[in-house]
């Protein structure tokens, strides 16, 4: 029920502040329909047309090549008394790094659907992940006007799919050329459906979440939409309504009408569910209240990084609360030193303007300070060095490539050129594997990787070498054995000496390595006995039977023998190095294969190709769950080898519409036929 308590009067220039981020799948016109309002609310005097790339928000060469969003675009513009802030977000898949982001951001989540395609799998998504972070949700039904729409049954599908408080705040009239207002408005004929009866809809709806406005409703039989402003923020704010408008981006049908929603239904910043901060680490954490009010100290949220050729690092951020001024000085997150704000922009796609301050609520940019960084709280308050936005669920990066420069030298700086690209991406991740001394990047799928390696091309003119990555495979023994190796080498003046003899024991998975020290009688000097396991250790790092790390084994050094002499470290490296290759060839060596839980989501058409197409990998279904209407999400356990190049195949089973993510769970012995073949190959690469 509302609060019976008479709310705080909310600043001026903050009840003028309205912040959205359009999202959804690829190809429902977000871009187009950023545009149309940008030239509606006299931004533009004319939009641009993805097509011809020029488009404000598609500004990257890349987007204009492609003809689709590959990154966030911060957008604003004013209109009848408003500052309008709008993220416009890539939809594809493989850019979720991108998407997720903007809802820290904003009071608003605009889900685009495409009145051709219905609803996608990327819709779903985001209409998840809006309700999990408590934004206000606004549905627009886009290219309406296009030809064979069923605009009826989507309407129903959308109701089905994500409840009966989708409710549609407009209809579209005359041939889907214009739209009808429903809650305002009780009469006209629109191409569906009653306008009245949309409108009584709409009212019940609202005033569902006011006694006092129920019992009116009752007793009078309707109730001016002017006087339910606070409960349909409430309603708004609850998901007990989830309005719908038409619109067509490419006719401006419905976009004034749109505009007109924004400015007198969406929330301002007080009045939408506050942020999730917290304050403190782990379980202790505790919730945390930012206060849209100017007065207050300062808390602002980074949520985009950009690397600007002119302007250094740029981190854009949201200010949450306090008054966010140029020449402020602000801590990042726990660090003790401040930082000076030089420069304070406002952006419009690629453009920024200085401005001299930010209210709460508002979106801006912060250039030239290398601390900043994606997540990261600014503050000007030392007491809140420990406060976080609760985290968000980014898919975890599973398609890889090692990558290598052309060049000889450049090495050092395509590892910081990544780096740099990993801090703009969170959905990106890069890591020098030890293992196999490769450098290997990580994405969410083919697209994304593809497109990193062209910005590594045409952005930053490095020319770069890649291949699948190695499966890091692993050695262990499954039975004990003993192995015995005498160093003897004399060359003219004082020679090398050392014997060993060891035994080895296979340990639990995960074990590791367990080195025992059981000689007596000091037959080798305890100052040798590092040496010796130097040797041990080196033989483990570079594998015995296949050229992988040997692990989860007991070895115990029993006996040996020195010279007093010829006695050195690296006789007794030599010596326990080999001692253990023999015994390890004599202890049944088995090659271990990682296995990765693997959790995939499609729509529920494809769910038995995918499990019979896991079965057909190896792999074993543990469990099915459904996220959202209409997808089902696969669980189960596969070996990582029979999944490279995976996201090709599951493309062809889902139309596209298909994820996956992967997490390590455990080793296990690879078939015989496998075993033999990577011996064998290992046997070969040592002959050459």
């Amino acid at each position: 029920m509302a609060d019976s308590q008479s709310p705080s009067p909310v600043h001026p220039g903050i009840a003028a502040i309205r912040s959205l981020a359009l999202v959804g799948p690829a190809g429902a016109g977000k871009t187009s329909l950023a545009e149309a309002l940008l030239q509606r609310s006299g931004m533009l005097d004319s939009a641009g047309s993805v097509e011809r790339g020029s488009t404000v928000s598609d500004f990257d060469p890349l987007e204009k090549k492609l003809q689709h969003s590959l990154q966030s675009s911060v957008l604003h513009m004013e209109h009848a008394g408003l500052r309008l802030h709008l993220i416009d977000t890539p939809g594809a898949p493989d850019f979720v790094g991108q998407s997720l982001p903007a809802l820290e951001a904003v009071d608003t989540a605009v889900i685009v659907i495409n009145a051709q395609n219905g609803i996608e799998l990327m819709a779903s998504r985001m209409m998840e992940v809006a309700a999990q972070r408590g934004l206000d949700r606004l549905i627009v039904i886009n290219k309406i006007d296009a030809p064979g729409v069923d605009l009826p049954g989507l309407l129903a599908q959308l109701r089905e799919a994500f409840g009966r408080e989708c409710l549609p705040l407009n209809l579209p009239a005359e041939g889907a050329s214009r739209v009808l207002d429903c809650f305002f408005n009780i009469v006209g004929a629109s191409d569906f459906g009653s306008v009245g009866l949309a409108h009584q809809a709409l009212v019940e709806q609202v005033v569902e979440v006011d006694a006092a406005f129920v019992e009116r409703y009752l007793s009078e039989g309707d109730v001016d939409p002017r006087e339910l402003h606070a409960p349909l923020e409430q309603a708004l704010r609850e998901g007990h309504l989830i309005p719908i408008c038409f619109a067509s981006a490419k006719s401006g049908a419905g976009v004034a009408e749109l505009l007109d929603v924004i400015e007198r239904l969406l929330p301002h910043p007080g009045e939408g569910n506050p942020p999730q901060f917290l304050r403190g680490e782990g379980a202790e954490a505790l919730p945390l209240q930012a206060l849209p009010e100017p007065e207050a100290h300062v808390l602002a949220h980074v949520f985009k990084i950009v690397a600007d050729p002119y302007l250094g690092k740029m981190g854009v951020l949201r200010v949450h609360q306090g008054t966010l001024r140029k020449n402020a000085q602000l801590l990042v997150g726990h660090a003790r030193k401040p930082f000076r704000v030089s420069h304070l922009l406002r952006l419009q796609g690629k453009e920024h303007v200085e401005i001299e301050q930010a209210l709460p609520g508002e979106l801006c940019a912060i250039a030239k300070v290398e601390e900043l960084h994606f997540d990261a709280v600014l503050h000007d308050d030392p007491e809140d060095a420990h406060i976080h936005l609760a985290p968000l669920d980014f898919p975890v990066p599973v398609h890889g490539l090692a990558i290598s420069p052309a060049r000889h030298g450049d090495e050092q700086r395509l590892w910081e050129i990544l780096n740099r690209l990993v801090d703009e991406d969170p959905c990106l991740r890069v890591e020098q594997v030890a293992a196999t001394n490769e450098t290997l990047v990580y994405g969410l799928g083919e697209l994304h990787l593809r497109l990193l390696l062209e910005r590594l091309r045409e952005t930053y003119r490095v020319e770069i070498h890649t291949q699948p990555p190695r499966i890091a495979y692993r050695e262990t023994i499954s039975a004990v054995a003993e192995g015995h190796h005498r160093h003897k080498k004399q060359s003219g003046g004082a020679g090398q000496f050392g014997e060993v003899w060891l035994r080895v024991e296979p340990l639990a998975r995960g074990a590791g390595l367990e080195f025992v020290d059981a000689v007596k009688g000091g037959v080798i000097p305890g100052q040798f006995m590092p040496a010796v396991e130097k040797g041990i250790r080196q033989a483990c790092a570079a594998g015995v039977i296949s050229g992988h790390p040997l692990v989860d084994l007991r070895v115990t050094v029993f006996d040996g023998k020195h010279h007093s002499v010829d006695s050195k470290e690296v006789a007794f490296v030599t010596a326990g190095r080999k001692a253990l290759v023999a015994a390890v060839r004599e202890a049944r060596p088995l090659v271990l294969e990682p296995i990765v839980a693997v959790e995939i989501s499609a729509p529920e058409s494809a769910m038995g190709d995918i499990t019979g197409d896991l079965a057909a990998r190896r792999g074993q279904v543990s469990g099915t769950r459904a996220p959202v209407p209409g997808v089902i999400a696969v669980q189960g356990l596969a070996p990582l080898a029979e999944l490279a190049s995976y996201q090709n195949r599951l493309n062809a089973m889902s139309g596209g519409q298909g994820r996956y993510t992967l997490a390590l769970s455990h080793y296990e012995p690879v078939p015989p036929t496998t075993q033999a073949q990577l011996v064998a190959g290992y046997q070969l690469r040592e002959d050459d």
